[in-house]
């Protein structure tokens, strides 16, 4: 019987019990630690990973040097850096565990043997890679018509493992605010 975390990332309606433990027996489990390093800008992705518990944090460097926090993978998820991993480049982010966790690796290889034996996962993929599409979307767009306020409130409900783990100083550049403006909207929302 395939782990519950393959059935809550790689829910599709066409992806059979069999086809679960096919995908699970492709990725290989592990633990990670707090600071251990996925990928770093310059390697070239061989991998992605789901996510079972913890937290890890993307970045990439501004044109000053400041670390600038791209993203949040938590429980459930798939920590991928899609262009690196499917365009063979080298990746502009880097991927770092904040906390202690255990997740599943997928090397690309497996992942593409998969993705042309069982059409339903090929399925799977485009579902899940137009989602991502729209919440990348979703996100520029917030980035220039919501307030900051409105974007943590919303970070807050739709992702709490974030705000309850993650530095404050990760969480205000993913929100484009100094850490300051961030202690003032959290004060603001507790009063």
């Amino acid at each position: 019987m395939a782990n519950p975390i393959f059935k809550a990332v790689y829910s599709h309606p066409e992806l059979k019990t069999a086809d679960l433990e096919a995908i699970q027996a492709a990725h290989e489990p592990f633990g990670f630690s707090k600071g251990e390093v996925f990928l770093k800008a310059g390697q070239t992705a061989n991998n992605y990973f789901l996510i079972e518990t913890g937290l890890l944090r993307s970045f990439a460097h501004d044109f000053d040097g400041n670390e600038i926090t791209t993203g949040f993978t938590g429980a459930n998820e798939i920590m991928i850096e899609v262009a690196s991993l499917f365009q063979r480049k080298p990746s502009v982010e880097n991927f770092i565990a904040l906390t202690d966790g255990v997740a599943w690796k997928i090397e690309f290889e497996d992942f593409q043997k998969l993705y042309h034996d069982i059409p339903a996962f090929n399925e799977w993929g485009r579902a899940w890679m137009s989602h991502q599409l729209f919440v990348a979307k979703q996100r520029n767009i917030d980035m220039l018509t919501k307030s900051a306020t409105v974007r943590y409130v919303n970070l807050l409900k739709d992702k709490p493992q974030i705000v309850l783990e993650a530095p404050l100083k990760h969480i205000a550049t993913y929100l484009g605010v100094t850490n300051t403006s961030l202690s003032r909207i959290r004060k603001e929302i507790a009063t």
